[in-house]
């Protein structure tokens, strides 16, 4: 980069800019594709299991709180892990995410299609991660106005959503009640696959080198949208359920508007809430992939070309259109469910890291009780390992991948 360009990116986030990017993130990955999964592997039981993915969460957030207030750099665990564990975990946290998460993007992406026009789900895909990374190239205030907006339309979907389907004609309680086809290997699996949803909780650590006093915005902006996301999973979750029960859910590509089908000017407004929540995922999970690459680019562990901050939008552009361009590559090819997954495997790793770096800060870093990582690095790997076989097989090898790149690199 030339010597008068940029290096650094603007703090332009405020408490509830941060907020509203983090719930931009969780609303809509979990409760619009996620749910239809989770009961496939454990019926009814998916409301354990998004119990359970809510104590890995909440043990992962205050790991990255604790972490992104010490070190409110863009990148997240990539920068934590390098500055806690080593370069190496730095590296392999940052391979991860950007991996994983390419992963997530294409879920999402599919997911806005699945919603929107489900026979072009691939060509709307494509058109919704065009539109999203416009947006994002536009700056970070823009990103979060146009969360904002995204959220509200959500909730308002989701409100439909429960309404619809408690007071649906099959409405039933006992469908709360129906045999779990995994046992406990499902209710793990169930956990492990909504956990996907929750991931987004980190886009505002991720973000951190733009978030306004970051020492005290982020450790409170991370446990509300958590919270505020955990509240409307379970509530949602129920109404579903109760709805049409847990076979349903499974068989549908769009589950919530399977939950609603009963009443059929809901389902219009349930695909146009699922295809604007996918969007607003979408548009955080391109902040956060371009932010981690922008950070491991500075470093020389990605193409020092992707470390380019433009020099009035103050975005690592380069990065942000190179994460846009993987992502319509990979929406080409990619499965909505395997997707969620393999991204689920890879993300779980990635705060395994977290976790072990929050362990490794000094007292006098600490927020929160030091058992809380311990619960979050052996969560993330339970989890992780009760994934579907081919998630946890393809995880492993795009790891192992990472690794030895790295690996070949200084030893060369």
């Amino acid at each position: 980069m030339a010597d008068d360009q940029p290096r650094r990116l603007a703090r332009r986030l405020g408490l509830g800019d941060a907020v509203v990017v983090g719930l931009g993130a969780m609303l809509g990955a979990g409760v619009f594709a996620a749910i239809g999964p989770a009961a496939a592997a454990a019926g009814s039981w998916l409301l354990v299991g998004l119990g359970l993915a809510g104590v890995v969460a909440y043990a992962n957030a205050t790991s990255s709180a604790q972490l992104a207030a010490v070190y409110p750099e863009a990148g997240g665990t990539y920068v934590y892990g390098r500055h806690l564990l080593g370069p190496f975990w730095g590296y392999l946290a940052g391979w991860g995410f950007v991996v994983g998460k390419t992963a997530s993007l294409a879920a999402m992406a599919l997911t806005v299609g699945a919603y929107a026009f489900p026979g072009q789900a691939r060509v709307v895909g494509v058109g919704a991660v065009v539109a999203m990374t416009a947006v994002n190239l536009a700056g970070i205030r823009k990103t979060a106005a146009v969360t904002r907006v995204i959220v509200a339309v959500v909730l308002l979907a989701l409100a439909a959503v429960v309404a619809g389907g408690l007071s649906g004609a099959a409405a039933s309680v006992g469908n709360l009640s129906a045999a779990n086809p995994g046992g406990l290997g499902g209710v793990l699996q169930a956990a492990g696959l909504l956990f996907f949803a929750f991931a987004g909780y980190a886009r505002i650590a991720t973000l951190g080198e733009e978030v306004v006093d970051p020492e005290r915005t982020i450790p409170r902006a991370i446990p509300l949208a958590l919270g505020i996301a955990l509240a409307v999973y379970a509530v949602v979750a129920v109404a579903a359920l109760v709805a049409v029960g847990p076979e349903i859910l499974a068989a549908a590509n769009a589950p919530l508007a399977a939950a609603v089908a009963g009443t059929p000017w809901l389902v219009g407004v349930v695909r146009v809430g699922g295809a604007v929540a996918a969007l607003g995922v979408l548009l955080s999970l391109l902040a956060g992939v371009s932010r981690t690459s922008f950070a491991m680019a500075r470093n020389g562990e990605l193409p020092r070309w992707l470390g380019a901050v433009h020099p009035s939008t103050r975005t690592p552009y380069r990065a942000e259109v190179t994460a846009g361009v993987v992502t319509v590559a990979v929406v080409a090819v990619a499965d909505l469910r395997d997707a969620i997954g393999f991204s689920s495997f890879a993300v779980l790793s990635y705060y395994a890291i977290a976790n072990a770096s929050a362990w490794r800060q000094p007292p006098q870093q600490r927020r929160w009780p030091r058992p809380l990582p311990v619960i979050g690095v052996i969560g993330c790997v339970v989890l992780a390992l009760a994934l579907p076989l081919g998630a946890v097989i393809g995880g492993a090898v795009v790891l192992a991948l990472g690794a030895a790149i790295w690996l070949v690199r200084h030893r060369t």
